[in-house]
């Protein structure tokens, strides 16, 4: 972005009222994706010639998203075959629901069956251990409440490298899936991840984005089922990115920094009985 004339800033940044009072509370804080569209937010409110667009979460990009799963489809029939499980890391849920939703669309429709597997980071587990509740989007309460499968706006996830997971919500439509039984949750440590990385990697020559790494997880460990069980099952899932700007999690990954973070429900009860109260619907 900076090789493009673009000024690039950390989040929480000095730069906003909400990431200087974030800031204020905790100085070391690592950040999160609520902390950054606060921040976002702001920004975009103060400008006129500037305007937000936000990449995950809510409905409207889920829908956008859905191209990844329409073109899946007519791959998969050009192979002559259709996926028995599919699987997708989840952290907003843009890239899963893009790739799952318009099989699932077919499955309610009664036109086959499949599993749908999403899976997450332990050290950020809004669907397997998150309230379904309303909540704020962002860290600062800048957004409207949304309901949705949540960690609470005031958790604060683990520095772990699969940044784009580092996300205390789910998108509604997602949460509304999992809490419907549609799709099953996993969450999986950080180092089991990148060492599925980087059996991928040494596989097909593509080192895969640490988020990507969570899918690549859950689908080996599908295929081991699998190959124990003696079945044969086709398994789809989301390569979301490559790793080519993530060297650093790998070099870290090698040398043995990498530390699995999970919560016990101590931990997670305070963030989520912070949760705004809501009158009955």
């Amino acid at each position: 972005m900076e090789a493009y004339g673009a000024r690039c800033v950390a989040s929480p940044s000095t730069e906003t009222e909400s990431g200087r009072a974030i800031l204020a509370e905790n100085p070391d804080l690592t950040g999160s994706l609520g902390i950054a569209i606060s921040e976002a937010v702001e920004m975009a409110a103060q400008r006129d010639d500037t305007k937000y667009s936000l990449g995950s979460v809510l409905n409207h990009v889920m829908t956008h998203q859905t191209v990844i799963g329409l073109e899946a489809i007519e791959q998969m029939e050009m192979a002559g075959d259709a996926p028995d499980i599919l699987v997708g890391c989840t952290g907003g849920g843009s890239n899963f629901a893009g790739l799952v939703f318009p099989f699932l669309g077919r499955k309610l429709r009664g036109e086959g069956d499949l599993r749908v597997i999403a899976a997450e980071p332990t050290a950020c587990p809004t669907l397997t251990r998150g309230a379904y509740a309303y909540d704020f989007g962002d860290t600062a309460h800048l957004t409207p409440l949304v309901k949705m499968k949540t960690l609470g706006s005031t958790f604060m996830p683990a520095g772990i490298h699969t940044g784009g997971l580092r996300y205390h919500g789910m998108a509604p439509l997602v949460s509304h899936l999992a809490d419907l039984g549609h799709i099953e949750a996993r969450a999986f440590p950080q180092r089991d991840c990148f060492a599925a990385g980087v059996e991928f990697a040494r596989a097909e020559g593509i080192v895969p984005a640490p988020e990507s790494n969570h899918a690549i997880r859950a689908a080996i460990d599908e295929a081991l089922a699998c190959k124990e069980a003696g079945t044969a099952r086709t398994i789809l899932f989301n390569l979301s990115g490559h790793g080519h700007f993530d060297m650093q999690a790998y070099t870290d990954y090698f040398a043995g920094k990498l530390v699995d973070f999970e919560y016990d429900d101590a931990s997670l009860r305070q963030s989520i009985e912070a949760l705004p109260e809501v009158a009955a619907e």
